[in-house]
């Protein structure tokens, strides 16, 4: 075996042939498959008797249903298993392998030891990589005698189907081991991101933005759980809102995370986690698992509440033409004003609002109560709607404590008849659509800021590994750098809060017009 230490930076990445995979549970059997799949020959253990071999009958069956359905022949199945060898869960196992990898559970000292003990039984080039989702990788590699060739390679389940994996390099990770398991990512077919090691590496890490801050708006007594959701899906585009992902994967499992990577950054306000998910977790509403969480659940699906049935007397209340607000975007007050024409009603079209006319504002960053004094209009008569998103998937319709009830309720009813569905919020500075996608790039450009992953990975993993439909520097550019940091700068403004505060690599380039996944020199 060619010894890796020998080979320089610049020289091509050694081929790795043979592989160990230490667990076989979802994520070690996984890891094989894709392993053996790509050409490494794999020798699998487990330390609970049976269960490599178990792991070996699971990935037939895997590999028999992907024939079933077209995506691969019999001679393709019988190469990739006969390139899986059970062997005994001993050190021994691994001599002249090219790589270990542990998917082991998540506790260090047991990571530590296992490491400790492979290294006099594999060879001096032999890479050691953790599965680890949560661990620093710098940590376990700390206790073996040559921690260069320490290194995470993490994984998402399920391993076949999720094509994305993390190459992340501890304090003391050596090139030629990184790139390595770069190479061996692209041959299985998964995008290899390379991380610094760091709390949560790059996907845990990136996700923070959109679950914690709407635990946050649920905490500010914005919106309901299903509102949040159907905002976040409708008028932002996500597959699914944080309140059905918390669900499906069960408090128990993200609540933990989000409190982890909270304290592993030492408190950082960015992720700092809202005391409902941890009451709800220990009165055991963990979701879909528990058959009730943020929503409840009937033989596994969840009953989820209509949109209200809008009462079409509750129009009459509004009573006078509307005159639509200035914009960050003047494209958002004309397709404002089309949007109200289009519901029938009156537009005023003036600098100012006419008399009697109802105030529709398009704050950003601000809450209803801001956007109407500051346009000095009636604050009884004023509404707000979010433009960040557009307007032609859903509105949200935001009223100050001010704003008369009865006419928040007729301009839901009125707005509706435009052929878009409306969910009203109560005054929040940032609507909800505008502060989770904020929080989702401000963190997704403070990443790139500490060099944790280069601008090229950030967005395609991200993709990959939590479905968004644009990563955050993608997003952040598709909204306009501008439009969020304004958002961010006006909810610092509104709370106080430092969670707010911006990115320097979103300010910066926010300031000198340019996008976000640009790299610096």
């Amino acid at each position: 075996m060619t010894d890796f230490a020998a080979r320089t930076e610049t020289s091509a990445p050694r081929r790795i042939d043979i592989a160990g995979v230490i667990g076989t549970g979802s994520m070690g059997r996984g890891i094989a498959q894709v392993l053996a799949e790509a050409g490494v020959e794999v020798r699998l253990a487990d330390a609970k008797p049976g269960a490599a071999d178990a792991a070996r009958g699971f990935i037939a069956d895997m590999l028999a249903r992907k024939a079933s359905k077209g995506q691969c022949d019999q001679y393709h199945i019988d190469a990739t298993l006969g390139r899986l060898k059970v062997v005994e869960a001993a050190p021994t196992s691994f001599a002249g392998a090219d790589l270990v990898v542990e998917a082991i559970v998540e506790a260090l000292e047991v990571k530590r030891t296992l490491f400790r003990d492979l290294e006099p039984a594999v060879g001096p080039g032999c890479i050691l990589a953790s599965n680890t989702s949560s661990l620093s990788v710098t940590a376990i590699a700390a206790a073996c005698a040559a921690p260069e060739r320490v290194a995470g390679f993490h994984f998402f389940n399920p391993v076949p189907l999720m094509k994305i994996v993390e190459v992340v390099a501890g304090a003391r990770t050596a090139p030629w081991v990184t790139a390595a398991l770069t190479d061996l990512a692209g041959r299985t077919g998964h995008l290899p991101a390379n991380v610094t090691d760091s709390p949560g590496f790059l996907v845990n890490h990136a996700g923070r933005g959109f679950g914690v801050e709407a635990l946050r708006i649920l905490q500010d007594g914005v919106a309901r759980p299903v509102d949040i959701d159907r905002i976040m899906r409708d008028a932002a585009g996500f597959r699914m809102g944080p309140f059905e992902l918390f669900d499906l994967v069960g408090l128990d499992v993200s609540q933990p995370v989000m409190e982890s990577i909270y304290d592993q950054f030492f408190q950082e306000p960015r992720f700092r986690p809202s005391p409902i998910g941890r009451n709800r977790m220990e009165s055991g509403l963990l979701g879909r698992k528990s058959g009730a969480g943020f929503y409840t659940y009937e033989n596994g699906r969840a009953r989820i509440e209509p949109d209200p049935e809008p009462d079409p007397l509750a129009g009459r209340a509004v009573d006078g033409p509307v005159w639509v607000g200035p914009a960050a975007d003047p494209a958002w007050r004309a397709a404002a004003q089309e949007l109200v024409a289009r519901a029938g009603m009156v537009v005023d079209a003036g600098d100012r609002p006419g008399e009697g006319a109802i105030a529709l504002l398009l704050p950003l960053g601000t809450d209803c109560t801001t956007a109407a004094l500051e346009a000095g209009v009636d604050s009884a008569r004023a509404l707000a709607i979010d433009p960040l998103f557009g307007f032609e998937r859903r509105l949200t319709l935001m009223t100050s404590p001010a704003t008369d009830p009865a006419l928040a309720a007729g301009m839901a009813v009125r707005l509706e008849q435009g052929g878009v569905p409306v969910t009203r919020i109560r005054d929040s500075a940032g609507f909800v659509a505008q502060r989770i996608a904020a929080q989702i790039v401000n963190v997704g450009c403070e990443i790139a800021q500490m060099r944790i992953a280069a601008p090229a990975d950030i967005d395609p993993a991200v993709e990959l590994g939590l479905g968004y439909p644009k990563g955050p520097l993608r997003l952040g550019d598709s909204l306009g750098a501008a439009h969020v940091l304004t958002v961010l700068e006006g909810l610092l403004a509104a709370t106080g809060d430092p969670r707010y505060r911006p990115s320097p690599w979103l300010s910066r380039r926010a300031r000198l017009g340019l996008p976000l996944t640009r790299d610096e020199a």
